[in-house]
């Protein structure tokens, strides 16, 4: 039988672009014998269309309320932080990837941290500045230097900046600013930076997988030019003993039932120098990752972290794929059992 299938992309966020490329690498992946698609973008305006043709909010909610299953491959505001997938819960319709909550606490970066401390779990020191504060002189003695400042709500490094002295913060806080008027400043976490994918299978067994390095050569850290252009080699599976191999597994497990999360999220951690001074803020095992940040539905474009690590795994793009399509299912099925919304 084949299965309906919205891919849903684009999106009104800084990210439009890295959606689309996203989305292209999945519709090559997608069995066309086992998925009808229809292809149902958002563009930068907020204007709708379906199969190319332009079409009106209703006629593009009648389109994904028709479907088995919508495949959301959004990044960033409008897109990832729980909107459209508290407008396809409203619709009744399966979906791939995480709920509401999740998509808005992990797309929120300082409420993330929040839950993850809640649970046990570490992360780096930092302050969050709401619009017009500015980082006081007692936190600048408290975070030291160098420190990241980041949007709040903004995803694939857009707004980021390392500053190494303070004369370059104003200019960071106004660049962070342009995406989101919430800014977290964050103290720098020397070590080697490891992702872990996390995926949920449809009978609902949680796995992580091979722990990915990335090594950055022509950039002080992972921006958005290393990201999609080239800049980065990831080694998979990262040359790391078997007991820290487990280690960050478990913690990108804890985090994605601390978070709430279903269907996957890729967790990006920093293994800690055990020589470099990371503060008094933690006061358990300082060789304990530290996790940087959460992406709660990770780039699926050719040159993404998360396909890479699952195809580590020996599970192969289109496989994943069927994986998050069919958990999906498996989750609507249970949430309803007829064949409409009850």
């Amino acid at each position: 039988m084949t299965v309906r299938l919205a891919m849903l992309f684009g999106g009104r966020s800084g990210e439009h672009d890295v959606s689309r490329r996203s989305a292209e690498s999945i519709l090559a992946h997608l069995d066309r014998d086992t998925y009808d698609v229809t292809e149902v973008l958002i563009e930068r305006d907020g204007q709708w269309r379906v199969n190319g043709d332009r079409a009106t909010f209703a006629q593009a909610l009648r389109t994904l309320g028709d479907q088995d299953v919508v495949f959301p491959a959004l990044h960033g505001p409008y897109g990832e932080d729980g909107i459209v997938q508290s407008m396809l819960e409203w619709l009744g319709v399966a979906f791939v990837g995480n709920g509401v909550f999740a998509s808005a606490a992990g797309m929120d970066k300082p409420v993330t941290k929040k839950l993850l401390v809640a649970d046990g779990l570490r992360v780096a020191a930092g302050v969050t500045l709401r619009p017009d504060e500015e980082l006081s002189s007692r936190d600048r003695e408290r975070l030291g230097l160098p420190v990241f400042v980041k949007p709040a709500r903004a995803g694939s490094s857009l707004g980021v900046s390392k500053v190494e002295q303070w004369a370059q913060l104003p200019a960071a806080l106004r660049l962070a600013r342009e995406s989101d008027a919430k800014v977290l400043v964050e103290r720098a976490v020397r070590g080697r930076e490891i992702d872990v994918g996390v995926l949920q299978h449809p009978d609902g067994r949680v796995e992580a997988g091979p722990p990915l390095e990335i090594r950055v050569a022509n950039a002080s850290f992972f921006d958005y030019d290393a990201k999609y252009d080239g800049g980065a080699v990831f080694d998979i599976p990262a040359q790391l003993d078997s007991g820290t191999t487990r280690l960050l597994q478990d913690r990108a497990v804890q985090a994605f039932h601390a978070l709430g999360c279903r269907g996957l999220l890729r967790v990006d951690f920093f293994l800690p120098d055990p020589e470099a001074d990371h503060g008094t803020e933690w006061t358990g095992d300082h060789r304990e990752p530290v996790i940087n940040e959460v992406n709660t539905f990770p780039g699926f474009t050719a040159a993404s972290q998360y396909p890479q690590i699952w195809q580590r795994a020996g599970v192969g793009y289109s496989a994943l794929l069927d994986i998050l399509i069919q958990g999906a299912l498996q989750r609507r099925d249970t949430a309803f059992p007829c064949p409409s919304p009850c």
